[in-house]
């Protein structure tokens, strides 16, 4: 049981988490990989990579460490988290292999400092946290299951419709092969599905913003081909390899980034892929007849790679929304309107109900600093900022 005197002890080990940095959480999954390979199947090997998972694993423990006392401070990343391990399916068990191998990491690259009362805060300081976690992640699993249309762990789908969106988005329709109903999800959330492509040496799991509003029967997925050093192995495999009638495999709905109805005005903001979960809200609001005022900001390289362009265009029409539109092409005139722009986003450009309105944004991480920083300098006050980052996560 947690009490006061390994909390002392933990947020002590604050400045030594602080200097060891993610070496820490480095050292963590070569150990844990090196002890249970088969945990492969379940971590984002292209984000091991990139070294972007063990930063975010760090700036957790970090996290977690600071605020121990306070744990109220962490609900928003808690319930973040939770979400993003159902969509892994991960079970409380795998708590307890977690548990030994950050206690041994820290054990071996602390030396003399983890002592038997260090040892002993950090074990209890780590169950409470498993526990909060395992609580959450059963109440999500088992409302989803009960669900009309709700399922455990993974389900396989069938492609049913692949439709190219622009140059490099394509969704997939995904029906359930045994042809019974789907649980609903809130516009914004995502879907995990499993793949292990042809000669490659482990199961890949990856999420995917849904891209349409419920409908009780299939799911949409658009995915972006990720072109890069290296290329994206899931998404290059689902644009090349999966067609129509091949079956995958995907766990519930999750995510914590979804449109409330808080009625007032919605500026929704994206760029690139970010237009996904985007496309989900827009199509909702109008499914609801939404009755405040709708603006809808995008920014994106090339109209040749602006994803849902037409469908937007349809559903602002019919309702009477705003849009305005960047491309980063700024050498295009043609381009250029009232409503559409080349260049970086500027919100000095687009007239917004900055007092009263709630912002949604998904993009890449800088370009959604960039955004947050003009929100603030608008007068929007941070709590009514929502935003999603694809991959591990970062603050802005």
């Amino acid at each position: 049981m947690l009490q006061q005197r390994h909390i002392d002890i933990i947020k002590s080990l604050v400045p030594l988490l602080t200097e060891t940095g993610p070496a820490l959480t480095e050292h963590f999954y070569q150990r844990l990989f090196h002890h249970h390979p088969e945990l492969k199947n379940i971590f984002n090997m292209s984000n091991q990579a990139s070294g972007r998972q063990k930063a975010a694993l760090f700036e957790a423990i970090a996290a977690y460490a600071q605020y121990i006392d306070n744990v109220g401070a962490l609900k928003s990343a808690v319930e973040r988290i939770a979400h993003k391990h159902t969509s892994f399916n991960i079970q409380p068990e795998m708590y307890q292999i977690v548990g030994h191998h950050l206690t041994e990491t820290l054990r071996e690259l602390t030396g003399e400092l983890f002592t038997a009362d260090v040892e002993e805060a950090w074990t209890a300081a780590y169950d409470f946290l498993a526990s909060v976690f395992i609580h959450r992640e059963g109440e999500l699993y088992d409302s989803r299951a009960q669900s009309q249309g709700g399922w455990r762990d993974s389900r396989p789908f069938v492609v049913s419709e692949k439709i190219k969106e622009s140059e490099l988005v394509t969704s997939f329709v995904l029906t359930p092969e045994d042809g019974k109903d789907v649980v609903g999800f809130l516009p914004g959330q995502y879907l995990g599905i499993s793949v292990q492509p042809k000669d490659h040496p482990f199961t890949e799991i990856r999420q995917y913003s849904l891209s349409t509003k419920p409908n009780g029967k299939n799911y949409r997925i658009s995915v972006k081909r990720e072109v890069g050093e290296p290329n994206g192995i899931v998404s290059n495999y689902l644009h090349d390899h999966m067609e129509l009638g091949d079956t995958l495999s995907v766990n519930a709905p999750a995510g914590d980034f979804f449109f409330e109805d808080k009625q007032s005005p919605v500026v929704l903001i994206s760029a690139g892929v970010g237009v996904t979960p985007m496309q989900s809200m827009l199509e909702y609001l109008a499914a609801l007849n939404y009755e405040h005022d709708v603006y809808y900001l995008h920014a994106c390289q090339s109209t040749e790679l602006h994803s849902f362009k037409v469908r937007t265009a349809e559903l602002t029409a019919l309702n009477n929304w705003q849009t305005y539109t960047w491309y980063e092409d700024v050498n295009d005139d043609n381009n250029q309107s009232t409503t559409t722009f080349n260049g970086l986003v500027d919100l000095n450009n687009a007239r917004l109900p900055y007092g009263q309105a709630h912002f949604y944004v998904c993009g890449p991480v800088a370009f959604m600093r960039f955004i947050k920083k003009q929100l603030l300098d608008m007068g929007v006050g941070s709590e009514r900022i929502y935003y999603e980052v694809f991959g591990p996560h970062a603050d802005l």
